[in-house]
C-alpha cells in the first residue's frame, strides 16, 4: 500500500452547519493527518475550473452556486489508501443513496447539500491539490 494525498472540501452548507469538526475528526480517527487546510470564500473562476468536467452538464451552474455560496473548508489528508478510502467515507454522491456511517449517509440533507467533496482517483486528488493548494499537487510519496 502506498501512502498518499487526496483533497477533500467541506462545501459552504456544511461549513455553516458546523459539521467541519465533525468530518475532520472521522478522517483523524482513521488514521489520516492534515497536511494542508484552509478556509476560503471561492472564487468563481477557480469554482469552474474545479468543475471544469461538468460544464457541458445542464446541473453546472448549481454546482457553482453551490460552492460559491459561501465559505469552504479544504484539506490535503495523507495515509495508507486515502483517496479510495476517503470516497468509501464520505459516501454517494446523493444521499439518499448513501449507507449510514458515512459522511453523506449521517449528514447530509440533499443533492444540492451533500456537505463534503473528495477527489475519486489519484489523477483528480493531484489536480485539485495543485489547483486548491498549488504546488506541484504532489500525492504520492
Amino acid at each position: 500500500m502506498a501512502v498518499e494525498r487526496t483533497f477533500v472540501m467541506i462545501k459552504p452548507g456544511g461549513v455553516e452547519r458546523g459539521l467541519v469538526g465533525e468530518v475532520v475528526r472521522r478522517f483523524e480517527a482513521r488514521g489520516y493527518t492534515i497536511k494542508a487546510a484552509k478556509f476560503l470564500k471561492v472564487p468563481t473562476a477557480l469554482a469552474k475550473e474545479h468543475y471544469a468536467e461538468h460544464k457541458a452538464r445542464p446541473f453546472f451552474g448549481e454546482l457553482i452556486e453551490g460552492i460559491t455560496a459561501g465559505p469552504v473548508a479544504a484539506f490535503v489528508f495523507e495515509g495508507e489508501s486515502v483517496v479510495k478510502v476517503a470516497r468509501t467515507m464520505i459516501g454517494a454522491t446523493n444521499p439518499v443513496d448513501a449507507a449510514p456511517g458515512t459522511i453523506r449517509g449521517d449528514l447530509a440533507t440533499e443533492m444540492g447539500e451533500n456537505v463534503v467533496h473528495g477527489s475519486d482517483s489519484i489523477k483528480s486528488a493531484k489536480r485539485e491539490i495543485k489547483l486548491w493548494f498549488g504546488g506541484k499537487g504532489e500525492v504520492v510519496k
